[in-house]
C-alpha cells in the first residue's frame, strides 16, 4: 500500500477537508433516521408462534414487557450443521449490546427456521447468551421475506430487499423492528436487508477507519465462524515479528 506522505500542517488541511465531509454524513444519517422513525406503522394481524426455551412463545410475548423488539434475521435453514457465517459475524456484537438495549426499552433477539435443539447447539458452540428463537412450522420468516420457497428460487430471482433480488437461495439476512403497545397490539414498523443489515456489524465501522479499510477481495469472503479464525493472526509484512 502507497500512500503520500506530507508535513503535519498538510496533513491538518488534508484532515479538516474531510471533516466536513463527515459532518455532512452525520447530518444525512441523522435526517435519514428521522424519516425512518418518521415511516407508518402496519398492524400484525397474523399470530406467529417460536420455539423458545421457555416454550411456544407468540410473538408479542418476544419483547419480554419492553415496548420495541429487534429481530436479526438469522440464515439457519433446517438441516443445516451451523448458522450462516456473515449472520454469526453479526451476532457476534449482540451480546455487547444487549445490556444497554434493554436498558433502552428494546428487546434484541434472533430468529431462524432451524429447530430450537440444532440453534441451541450452535449457539453454545459460539458461546453466545442472547435469545434465539425458532419460527420452525411458522410462515414468519417467508412473510418478512428472509426466506424463500424451492418454487420462488427456481424462477431465478426472489422477491427480496424491496425489489427482484437477481440472485437466488432460500435464506437472506435481515434485521426487523416491532413496537407493542399497551393494549398488546404487535406493529411491524421497519426492515432492512441487503447491505442495510451492516447496522449489526461494529466491527465494519472499525475497520472503516484504519489504513487499509476493510481490504476486502470478495465482499465478506474473509469473515469466518470466530472459532474458526487462526488463533495467532499471521504477521503482517509491515510488522516486525519478536
Amino acid at each position: 500500500m502507497q500512500q503520500a506522505v506530507v508535513s503535519h500542517d498538510e496533513w491538518l488541511t488534508a484532515r479538516r477537508d474531510l471533516l466536513k465531509a463527515e459532518k455532512e454524513l452525520t447530518y444525512h444519517r441523522d435526517e435519514v433516521a428521522r424519516q425512518r422513525r418518521a415511516l407508518p406503522w402496519v398492524r400484525v394481524e397474523k399470530e406467529y408462534f417460536f420455539d423458545t426455551l421457555d416454550g411456544s412463545r407468540r410473538l408479542a410475548d418476544l419483547f419480554e414487557g419492553r415496548s420495541q423488539l429487534l429481530v436479526q434475521h438469522f440464515m439457519f435453514a433446517p438441516g443445516r450443521t451451523e448458522g450462516c457465517a456473515s449472520c454469526s459475524f453479526m451476532a457476534d456484537h449482540i451480546d455487547g449490546m444487549n445490556l444497554h438495549l434493554a436498558n433502552h426499552d428494546v428487546t434484541m433477539i434472533a430468529v431462524s427456521r432451524a429447530p430450537l435443539a440444532e440453534i441451541e447447539r450452535f449457539r453454545r458452540r459460539m458461546g453466545w447468551q442472547f435469545k434465539w428463537v425458532s419460527s420452525n412450522g411458522s410462515p414468519f420468516n417467508y412473510d418478512f421475506r428472509v426466506s424463500f420457497t424451492p418454487e420462488e428460487v427456481a424462477k431465478g430471482q426472489i422477491d427480496y430487499n424491496y425489489g427482484q433480488w437477481p440472485m437466488t437461495g432460500e435464506e437472506w439476512p435481515g434485521v426487523s423492528t416491532f413496537y407493542r403497545d399497551a393494549a398488546g397490539n404487535v406493529f411491524h414498523t421497519y426492515s432492512t436487508y441487503g447491505r442495510g443489515v451492516e447496522v449489526m456489524m461494529g466491527t465494519y465501522a472499525m475497520l472503516d477507519l484504519t489504513p487499509k479499510g476493510r481490504n476486502e477481495a470478495r465482499g465478506m469472503d474473509w469473515v469466518r465462524h470466530h472459532d474458526r479464525y487462526l488463533q495467532t493472526p499471521p504477521v503482517s509484512a509491515g510488522r516486525m515479528a519478536g
